[in-house]
């Protein structure tokens, strides 16, 4: 569900209230048009030009009152449903009395101040936003289908409109397998419940409940019924409908019962993002952008058992000398120098690839899909990358060790990385700042020198690096 742009009217006899209101809004909501006018006649020749999703009205305007012209916006095709606030210094008896007959939908109190009122407003849009949303709307009578159609696109709405629940069906089972586009989901079914196919408007939501396992949140349905059978009401609730209304369509209700269940799956999806963005930070390293090792620790088996990553390496890679790094030129140096190899490992492998902060100066990389000529050749350019980062003017160099599963096709994570970490050792044996690899003979000393097994040339090292890896 894409956000559109909020467009605003603000009506207000004085030009200084709305200068300030209109700048305060165009600072602090993004994607949002503001349009302003002095006048109540003025404000409603700029409705008749354009859609609004909110306006506010000062109650007393230099040649009308605040309510009336709340009434004659009531009576308008193009915005009688859109969100009225009046703003005033005192929510009198006659504010109370009159402003429901006159289709108003909420207050402020203007002695809050103008930046109280733009954080009013902003709250009120998050809850209030508009009819945005994608609607797969199942009817197998034409004219039924046709009326209600036409509310729903007249709103805004984008239908998919299908006569059987076979079709509807086979349209949420394209969105959920991933084989139509992520934008071409639907945000809400509408289903009649009394459909003259093999399956019924209860046999689809029934197969949307349970098949297909879609929460009343994360996949609203709307039922169409009769209004005289109490007992299929009842019943539609009981199969997982959120809501139901009868035929025929009115359009107040219908409208209402679409917003209601819109805001029901946009606080799905922001939930769902807020989660997916919190196992994304408990996933990554803080200082060095990089997976945690808690992230390896909870992927990675499941990486190695995948067929399809075979042939898998393992890099271990640890800072030489980082210690007299700490200790000679500070921590916060120190972290520094993690910060920067943490962003040139994330962009010297692709996002196949899991790049981990393994603990403290140690660093690993699980690269799938590769063999040997070419998983040497991307250890050798990173190695020489860092030769050349000096990340605060510091010159840094790295041992790396190395692994496969080429020569060890039945081994788990924990023995792979552990055979990585012996030729990690023997890279610092040999004095740093080179790279060994556990082959099944043993440690293999690899670079600086070209190791002979592996034949690799300039062209190699040039492929790879001009690659991003």
């Amino acid at each position: 569900m894409k956000n559109k742009a909020t467009s605003i009217m603000v009506v207000d006899g004085s030009e200084v209230s709305r200068t300030i209101i209109s700048r305060i809004l165009h600072s602090e909501m993004e994607n949002t048009r503001i349009a302003t006018s002095g006048h109540g006649h003025e404000a409603l020749a700029h409705l008749n030009e354009g859609r609004f999703d909110l306006i506010t009205t000062a109650l007393m305007l230099p040649d009308m009152d605040g309510l009336d012209l709340a009434r004659a916006i009531r009576k308008s095709d193009t915005h009688h449903y859109t969100p009225i606030i009046v703003v005033s210094g005192d929510a009198d008896t006659r504010l109370l009395r009159e402003g429901f007959n006159a289709g108003v939908t909420d207050y402020f109190d203007k002695s809050l101040g103008y930046q109280a009122f733009v954080e009013f407003i902003k709250t009120f849009t998050r809850r209030n936003s508009g009819l945005v949303g994608k609607i797969l709307y199942v009817e197998d009578s034409r004219t039924a289908a046709m009326v209600a159609c036409h509310i729903m696109e007249k709103h805004g709405l984008k239908v998919t409109h299908t006569t059987s629940a076979e079709q509807a069906l086979e349209l949420l089972e394209q969105t959920r397998s991933g084989s139509a586009k992520e934008e071409d989901g639907f945000d809400i079914v509408i289903t009649d419940f009394f459909l003259k196919g093999r399956l019924t408007g209860g046999d689809l939501l029934h197969a949307v409940r349970t098949r297909m396992h879609y929460s009343q949140q994360e996949m609203p349905v709307l039922v169409v019924t009769v209004a005289d059978n109490e007992q299929k009401q009842a019943e539609v609730f009981h199969a997982g409908a959120n809501d139901f209304v009868t035929k025929p369509i009115v359009e107040e209700i219908l409208i209402a019962r679409i917003r209601s269940l819109l805001l029901i799956k946009q606080q799905f999806n922001a939930l769902k993002r807020q989660a997916e963005e919190m196992r994304r930070i408990a996933g990554t390293d803080s200082l060095t952008g990089v997976r945690s090792k808690r992230y390896l620790l909870d992927h990675g088996e499941a990486f190695m058992a995948e067929p399809d990553n075979h042939p898998i390496w393992a890099l271990l890679m640890d800072i030489d000398h980082f210690k007299n790094i700490n200790d000679k030129l500070g921590h916060i140096t120190g972290d520094h120098v993690l910060a920067a190899l943490g962003d040139l490992l994330n962009q010297s492998f692709t996002d196949d690839a899991i790049v981990v902060r393994f603990g403290g100066e140690e660093f690993a990389v699980i690269l799938p899909r590769c063999g040997a000529r070419e998983a040497n050749a991307k250890a050798e350019v990173l190695r020489r990358k860092v030769e050349k980062l000096r990340p605060a003017n510091v010159p840094v160099t790295i041992s790396i060790g190395m692994a496969s599963s080429i020569e060890h096709p039945d081994i788990n994570l924990n023995r792979l990385l552990s055979l990585a970490d012996k030729a990690l050792y023997a890279a610092k044996a040999r004095g740093r700042n080179c790279i060994c690899i556990y082959s099944q003979h043993g440690v293999e000393y690899s670079s600086p020198a070209q190791p002979p097994h592996t034949g690799l040339t300039d062209a190699d090292l040039s492929a790879v690096d001009s690659s991003g890896s």
